[in-house]
């Protein structure tokens, strides 16, 4: 089967859980088309998609926002997983799902919402995001599972797999 990997990632670390989870699809025999969500232009031809975004101050990135304002209806027409990236400190499933991140997941018609721990790194932080995170208790450093987001896409390949009877695309 075909899919649609589409990754709002602001540093890049959001990105690299994006490519594990795009691993265990591949390694799952489905062939997967990694696409920033800026230059999706269809969602029509893949059979199933997966989306992702960091999540900074309870915000989903503007550029996965649009991709799903944009192909909604599309979207909400084939099996779509979301996936987000931000806790730090905390494990990420005793974090609450962010407003944000609950409604993108909504319009795109997401099946299951998974959260992953994220990285947090001062050097490469713009003035605003440094002066955003002095009002906010964190912990830097990387909190991501790498081998857990490998494992989810494995998780999503088999639910593919097993509940997506038709083909949409090539």
């Amino acid at each position: 089967m075909k899919i649609l990997m589409s990754v709002s990632s602001r540093h890049g670390g959001t990105a690299e859980i994006g490519a594990r989870v795009a691993q265990g699809l591949r390694d799952s025999s489905h062939e997967v088309e990694v696409v920033s969500p800026d230059a999706v232009t269809q969602v029509d031809h893949y059979d199933g998609v997966v989306i992702g975004t960091s999540v900074y101050v309870g915000r989903v990135g503007l550029d996965l926002k649009n991709l799903v304002e944009q192909h909604g209806g599309a979207l909400r027409s084939r099996p779509v997983w979301m996936f987000w990236s931000g806790p730090v400190g905390d494990q990420p499933e005793n974090v609450p799902v962010p407003d944000d991140v609950v409604e993108v997941a909504r319009n795109a018609g997401a099946r299951q919402v998974h959260a992953f721990g994220g990285r947090l790194a001062r050097e490469g932080l713009s003035v605003t995001e440094k002066s955003l995170l002095a009002r906010v208790q964190f912990e830097a450093g990387d909190h991501r599972d790498l081998d857990a987001a490998y494992a989810w896409g494995r998780r999503v390949a088999q639910e593919l797999a097993t509940s997506w009877s038709g083909s949409t695309g090539g």
